[in-house]
């Protein structure tokens, strides 16, 4: 294309935080929060523009690549595909949900409203960034500076421990990252010894890697991606980060950019070391079980609202990841939807949970009780989230969990049993929370609570809409994804099983 829209796309909102934190001090308070609306919902309508225009045919699309660093082989390589177009998408939703959800929270934070907001663009174009990239070098590059928006967000907006839970989240996400290059460099040896270096993965994708070492430099990525994803063991970060961060920081942490993990688990993993993915199949898919049960069980003792929302997601980021190294297509495609409608419900639950937070002036589920009578809009919204998380057929998330324990059982019974559980567990976590916190007795700290605004129903209104629309009718997305699994499944080298048919029955 003649106008390089992807490089538009991820550089309008960083463009749009210099704006911000330009502004003149003595501007409107209003103003940072507007201008940097205004370059979101732009930056939303482009992303529209580009899912219009996407063929689903697969393949990758609206290519940008110059030479970066010629040395290294490094090159500024921008492309769409199936995955990384649910993604982009999901970015640019939820970037303008947040702002509208979040509009006094950063009033009293240490860089005020202005600081926060410019903040927020800064993560959303360089999350489109590693979306995009198609660079290894440049994937780096864009990974570990998304920490630093993050970091600015944590550590200046959110709750008396916020500065400590910053800095564990900064250190887990650096000591990842570290790793990670261990792998980065090993792919310029291993390139450069085959010829030329290059960071290109369609080119690294060719090169007929050593077994040891492919190995070696899947676990770098792999240790990296589970980190940032969060999976058990690696995960302690993630439930004391939301415990302190602003609703709006938790979502954009939670829904968009810890997706890089298991984003980066199929762009990286298994299309560059797919002999390595599934050598570690068998103990992944046990670490993501367990990640499902662990989660599961750990949001059901949860005495946090917010800590049970983060401990739902590490449970939910364990069937994404099951469904990507069951190695079939339906595991494929669930974990692929699975990113996008997680985002989603995740999203609502966490906005809606900050705004019972902000009310009552507490997180503890034993402060609360009775909401529904004195908030019934409120509690309703929470309801609908929650049963979006237990994925209620319905409800977007249902197809995604079903494709993934459809997968599941097609590797192996013993794996989609197990997992099945986990949404049995969904329905105990959730239903309680709601049970403790919005039925029986008005609790005395919320009694004359009041109920959600025209903005705060406004903020969420798009979240609840895709949901329901996406319950009914996934196809569209599944279109574009479906072509981007096969290329990845022809990429590993894996087939979907094929039916046996005994001696005696019909063909």
């Amino acid at each position: 294309m003649s106008i390089p829209v992807l490089s538009v796309l991820l550089l309008l909102p960083i463009l749009g935080s210099v704006v911000v934190a330009l502004l003149p001090a003595r501007a409107a308070a209003t103003a940072p929060k507007t201008v940097a609306l205004g370059f979101s919902l732009v930056t939303l309508v482009l992303g529209v523009g580009l899912a219009v225009a996407y063929e689903p045919t697969g393949g990758e699309q609206f290519v940008e690549e110059v030479e970066w660093i010629g040395v290294f082989g490094a090159h500024y390589a921008l492309a769409l595909d199936g995955v990384g177009l649910a993604l982009v998408l999901l970015t640019c939703i939820l970037t303008p949900v947040v702002m509208l959800a979040s509009w006094h929270d950063g009033d009293e934070g240490r860089w005020g409203a202005k600081g926060m907001f410019a903040w927020i663009l800064a993560l959303q174009g360089l999350s489109l960034g590693v979306f995009l990239a198609v660079d290894v070098f440049l994937f780096y590059v864009f990974f570990e500076a998304t920490l630093i928006p993050v970091y600015f967000l944590v550590a200046g907006y959110g709750g008396p421990e916020r500065v400590r839970a910053a800095v564990k989240f900064l250190l887990w996400s650096l000591a990842g990252g570290l790793v990670m290059l261990a792998s980065v460099v090993g792919l310029y040896a291993v390139s450069s010894a085959a010829g030329e270096p290059t960071y290109l993965v369609r080119e690294l994708a060719e090169l007929d890697i050593d077994t040891w070492a492919g190995r070696w430099m899947f676990l770098g990525f792999f240790i990296a991606f589970a980190i940032k994803a969060p999976m058990f063991p690696v995960h302690t970060w993630l439930p004391d980060t939301t415990q302190q961060a602003t609703p709006g920081t938790s979502v954009l942490l939670v829904s968009v950019l810890d997706k890089v993990g298991t984003f980066g688990m199929i762009r990286f993993c298994l299309e560059i070391f797919p002999e390595a993915s599934v050598w570690a199949t068998p103990v992944v898919v046990v670490l993501a079980i367990f990640s499902i049960l662990y989660g599961a069980l750990m949001a059901i003792g949860s005495s946090d609202i917010m800590r049970l929302i983060a401990y739902t997601s590490v449970s939910h980021f364990g069937f994404i990841v099951l469904g990507i190294f069951v190695m079939n297509s339906q595991g494929l495609s669930g974990a692929n939807l699975y990113m996008f409608n997680h985002g989603l419900s995740t999203a609502a639950l966490f906005l809606i949970g900050g705004y019972l937070v902000k009310r009552r002036g507490s997180q503890r589920i034993e402060d609360f009780g009775g909401v529904e009578k004195v908030a019934p809009v409120l509690a309703g919204l929470f309801l609908v989230a929650g049963l979006s998380s237990l994925a209620l057929p319905g409800l977007s998330p249902f197809v995604s969990e079903l494709l993934v324990i459809v997968g599941a059982f097609v590797w192996s019974p013993w794996a989609g049993a197990v997992a099945v559980l986990g949404i049995v567990l969904a329905a105990v976590y959730v239903l309680w929370l709601y049970q403790r916190t919005m039925t029986g007795p008005v609790a005395p700290g919320v009694t004359g609570m009041r109920d959600l605004g025209v903005r705060e129903i406004g903020a969420v209104a798009p979240l609840f809409a895709l949901i329901v629309l996406l319950g009914f009718y996934p196809q569209p997305l599944l279109d574009v994804i479906n072509p981007a699994v096969d290329d990845t499944m022809s990429q590993v080298g894996t087939t979907d099983p094929q039916p046996s048919v005994t001696e005696g029955e019909a063909p």
